[in-house]
């Protein structure tokens, strides 16, 4: 795996509270908890990567304050925890997007507005007082090309593309399958369709969920679809390595990345060491 694991509790930051401290108080200990937890069952040799979060994607951007409180929070959390082990890498904050995009009835996605200062300024924080990489830009992949460059200029550490890529799959898929995992929306995920949703919205909002329950009919489309998908993904991750300003950096990745080789377990691939349970109440 890639170690690399987001910690995300800050949909239950609140609000109510007048104090800063006390609104990342929940956010705060279940990241230092779950943090802990990581740093036990972790391999040997590898430190895996942890990513915090401080504003829930889509509501207000983030602010100084809140991301020193949530630090001082989380560090004070950790010592108490687990004294001595190693804390955040990154954290994720809301600078205006939202995962996958805000959806208009038509199932266009709408433009929005990043807040490249912000995300200048808490990038900088997190390095300079927390000895973070920095602040991490998630909701970005159904933004303009043009705003890509930007995140490399306001020295962003991470930027979350995933949805641009499922966005990609879903436009090139039969339309005979296509139309099964909508009809399978339908039935199994109707409790998520709001009043006043449109299907476009509906469909775009939960697709997701077929993934899983379709993986062996998606294998299975001609080899010629298949091939059209991974050149389309393949073009597009050449974008924006090259957006992002990835190009000539794999000495620098050499030079600092020593992986440690891992034999897998296959009690986790198997069953056996793990079980599936009801998320259907949980956050993006």
């Amino acid at each position: 795996g890639f170690y690399n694991i987001d910690i995300d509790s800050s949909t239950l930051v609140d609000l109510s509270k007048s104090d800063i401290k006390e609104q990342q108080a929940t956010n705060t200990h279940l990241s230092a908890m779950f943090t802990a937890l990581i740093r036990q069952l972790e391999p040997k040799g590898v430190t895996i990567s942890v990513g915090g979060e401080i504003g829930e994607v889509g509501a207000h951007n983030s602010t100084e304050p809140e991301l020193r409180a949530y630090m001082e929070g989380y560090n004070e959390e950790l010592s108490r925890q687990a004294p001595g082990a190693t804390g955040l890498s990154k954290i994720s904050i809301q600078t205006g997007t939202s995962h996958g995009g805000v959806v208009l009835p038509d199932g266009s996605i709408k433009e929005v507005s990043v807040d490249f200062d912000t995300l200048r300024q808490l990038s900088r924080i997190a390095r300079q007082d927390y000895d973070m990489g920095g602040a991490v830009q998630h909701g970005a992949s159904t933004l303009p090309e043009s705003a890509f460059g930007k995140f490399v200029e306001s020295e962003a550490i991470e930027v979350h593309l995933a949805t641009n890529f499922q966005n990609m799959l879903f436009d090139r898929l039969p339309a005979d399958l296509k139309a099964e995992m909508y009809a399978y929306l339908d039935e199994k995920s109707a409790s998520e369709r709001k009043p006043g949703m449109t299907d476009e919205q509906f469909y775009y909002k939960t697709r997701k969920n077929v993934v899983g329950p379709f993986k062996a009919k998606t294998w299975r489309m001609p080899a010629e679809k298949r091939d059209e998908i991974r050149q389309a993904w393949e073009d597009q991750f050449s974008l924006l390595f090259h957006l992002l300003g990835l190009k000539g950096t794999r000495a620098y990745v050499e030079q600092t990345v020593h992986p440690v080789a891992i034999k897998p377990d296959p009690r986790f691939y198997l069953g056996e060491a793990v079980t599936e349970g009801d998320v259907s109440d949980l956050a993006d």
